[in-house]
């Protein structure tokens, strides 16, 4: 905030009051009971800049490897042979992944000022140069840059014995068991600029 003064100019009241991204003061001025060919001048300038940077990166990688296997079963070279089973092979995998990202605007980020600018002349000489100059400018960049990288690998094998009967008078009977894989994922990703 410049103030110039030549000869009998008087500056009553200045204020200002400057926020994040905008100026909130009023400003003040008077001018009065100049002689000849003075040079009375009242200038104000109030500058904002908000310069908000966002850069985020999400990276989300998961990576899963499952072997199951179940026994062998085997009924053989006997007399009476009795039932065999053998188990199971399962895997089951699950995934959840949530990601909230909020970049936020401060306070007051519209950059205007608010204030108001009040200015008077009176009785000033003849010839006298008299001027009242208020500037307000604002300025706002925001730049959001936003990575999301997502990976999501998933193997899985699954095997059941076999089952045999053989070379028996009288064979029962053989189970081999389920194979089974089973995988969930789930990515929720929320971004807010």
């Amino acid at each position: 905030m410049k103030f110039k003064k030549a000869v009998g100019a008087g500056v009553l009241s200045v204020g200002l009051v400057a926020g994040l991204a905008g100026f909130a003061g009023a400003t003040s001025g008077t001018i009065g009971t100049t002689g000849p060919d003075s040079n009375n001048q009242i200038s104000s300038e109030n500058k904002s800049k908000v310069d908000i940077n966002n850069d985020n990166d999400l990276n989300l990688k998961n990576k899963n490897e499952q072997k199951a296997s179940s026994g062998k079963v085997e009924a053989e070279d006997n007399t009476t042979a009795g039932n065999a089973g053998s188990g199971n092979a399962a895997n089951n995998n699950s995934l959840s992944a949530s990601v909230a990202v909020t970049n936020s605007m401060p306070s007051g980020g519209s950059g205007s000022g608010s204030g108001s600018n009040t200015a008077s002349i009176s009785n000033t000489g003849p010839d006298s140069n008299n001027q009242v100059t208020y500037e307000t400018s604002s300025k706002v960049e925001v730049n959001n840059d936003n990575d999301v990288h997502i990976y999501n690998t998933n193997e899985q094998s699954a095997k059941t014995g076999s089952a045999e009967v053989s070379h028996n008078t009288t064979g029962g009977s053989a189970t081999s068991g389920n194979a089974t894989n089973t995988n969930s994922a789930s990515f929720t990703l929320t971004i807010a600029n």
